[in-house]
């Protein structure tokens, strides 16, 4: 990791991991767009990702793409399932390239919170009758009362799992992506197994901090052997889960510094999802002191996420060495030009497309 931070707009410095380097550490988190049908990338995909890597972010990761079919949260995710889904990621990695924007793409798998409808379509569980299917997590524990109950994942279907990210991060590349992110967070799969409060085994996928984060370093090695060795590997972890008994942030630190020896460049810090008892307490940067931790205590680039929304807010948190990388979702819906309304306030160069030059002021 090569960084170089000036005295001023620490956040329009670049940042090298491996060979990719970003223009500025101001990156595009993976947000759902439930916009694809049989997992492929749409029309509406090309205009969000493509608006905001002319916005001028140094990274877009696209939203969470299903691994397999039954690791999508509704009919609607993006899939990397298949190799047919290749070209139509491929053509918006290029766009997104072709403006300066290092590609990405978060691999994902929900567990046992899959199989719901869009948010917009009520967010419920589906009935088989309704194009819902079986769900799978790590042992037979719904997600809420008024959800399926899960198959407990065995020893093939955990092998098959850690397949489909391999098989996710080969398609990948194929497709031109830059970054890969695993998605070990917001209590889908990977974070299942590593919440005691979800993960109930009692075989080595279970139990001990061992045995519960056996999954997400396997899926990392997995994810990193396939993935070319110059190009940067994330994992997105959920720092705490905001309950009692549950996955914390010391136990964060301690996998992050496990993941960095498994290959891991980044560990993207998010909280929250495992389980909906949990009660957050939010407030603007709320979740950068977990990324604070992970980057000076396990030794790993982190990246912060959670209610950055101000210009000053964000080079602040990489100024002070908090984190590598700032990580904006809604703030970026508002407004897919944000960057270059930041480089305008902190008095840096922001990265106009050429088309847009009429309108710097």
């Amino acid at each position: 990791m090569t960084t170089t931070p000036t005295d001023t707009a620490t956040l329009f410095s670049p940042l090298t991991l491996r060979s990719l380097t970003l223009r500025n550490r101001i990156v595009v988190s993976p947000m759902c767009q439930y916009s694809s049908a049989e997992g492929f990338a749409a029309d509406w995909h090309m205009a969000h990702y493509g608006a905001l890597a002319a916005g001028g972010a140094g990274a877009v990761v696209f939203e969470a793409s299903a691994v397999t079919p039954e690791g999508r949260i509704t009919p609607d995710d993006l899939g990397i399932w298949s190799d047919a889904h290749v070209e139509s990621l491929a053509r918006i990695a290029r766009f997104v390239a072709s403006q300066g924007a290092a590609p990405g793409i978060q691999l994902a798998h929900a567990g046992r919170k899959a199989s719901t409808s869009s948010p917009w379509k009520g967010g419920a569980p589906l009935a088989p009758d309704a194009g819902g299917w079986q769900v799978v997590g790590p042992a037979g524990m719904p997600w809420a009362e008024s959800y399926p109950v899960p198959r407990a994942l065995d020893e093939a279907g955990i092998a098959a799992t850690i397949e489909a990210f391999r098989a996710g991060a080969r398609r990948a590349r194929e497709a031109g992506f830059r970054i890969v992110e695993v998605h070990g967070a917001h209590g889908y799969l990977v974070h299942q197994f590593l919440s005691p409060l979800v993960n109930t085994r009692t075989d080595r996928w279970g139990g001990s901090f061992e045995n519960r984060t056996r999954l997400a370093l396997d899926v990392t090695r997995a994810v990193r052997a396939e993935w070319p060795a110059d190009l940067p590997v994330w994992v997105r972890l959920s720092a705490t889960d905001w309950a009692d008994g549950g996955w914390d942030a010391d136990q964060t630190v301690r996998l992050a510094a496990l993941l960095r020896e498994a290959g891991a460049d980044l560990v993207d810090v998010s909280s929250g999802g495992a389980v909906p008892w949990q009660k957050i307490v939010a407030g603007p940067g709320f979740q950068v002191p977990f990324a604070e931790r992970v980057r000076r205590e396990a030794g790993v680039a982190s990246g912060a996420v959670g209610m950055i929304t101000e210009p000053a807010q964000a080079d602040a948190i990489l100024r002070e060495g908090r984190a590598e990388v700032v990580l904006l979702a809604r703030e970026l819906l508002r407004d897919p030009h944000w960057p270059l309304r930041a480089a305008k306030a902190l008095g840096a160069e922001g990265a106009w497309p050429k088309q847009y030059l009429r309108a710097r002021g």
